[in-house]
């Protein structure tokens, strides 16, 4: 019954209009303005992401949206000039380097948040595994 359903995922912020601007001004992203307050982040590959208000916002402890990019430490120095600050970790299971790029094991990877918490990352992936 759902495998015809063009099915989509969301996540909810704090502040809608502090959220858009992080997202289109900061991350460079297209959004485009919904009803009720939610707007939509406007992904390459019609991967579109719903943004909805939350009074009781609580931010999860896991990565809301991930973005594939072909060079993480590029990425990372350009959204750092932008502002965006990323996450450090330091536990047996997981470091980050100084940038906040980890490079423990697996495709390098790098952490920041939303405005309202909400955990993001770059993430290392060349264009055949995209």
């Amino acid at each position: 019954m759902l495998e015809n359903s063009p099915a989509f995922s969301g996540f909810s912020v704090k502040d809608t209009d502090e959220a858009k601007r992080f997202y289109a001004d900061t991350l460079g992203l297209a959004v485009e303005d919904g009803d009720w307050g939610m707007f939509t982040l406007k992904l390459l590959g019609g991967r579109d992401t719903l943004v909805y208000p939350s009074a009781g916002h609580t931010p999860g402890s896991y990565t809301v949206l991930n973005f594939p990019v072909p060079d993480v430490e590029a990425a990372v120095d350009e959204l750092t000039s932008r502002g965006v600050a990323f996450e450090r970790y330091d536990s047996p299971e997981m470091s980050t380097d100084y940038k906040g790029i980890n490079r423990s094991g697996g495709p390098l990877i790098a952490w920041f948040r939303d405005p309202s918490g909400n955990v993001l990352s770059v993430i290392e992936q060349s264009a055949d595994q995209r």
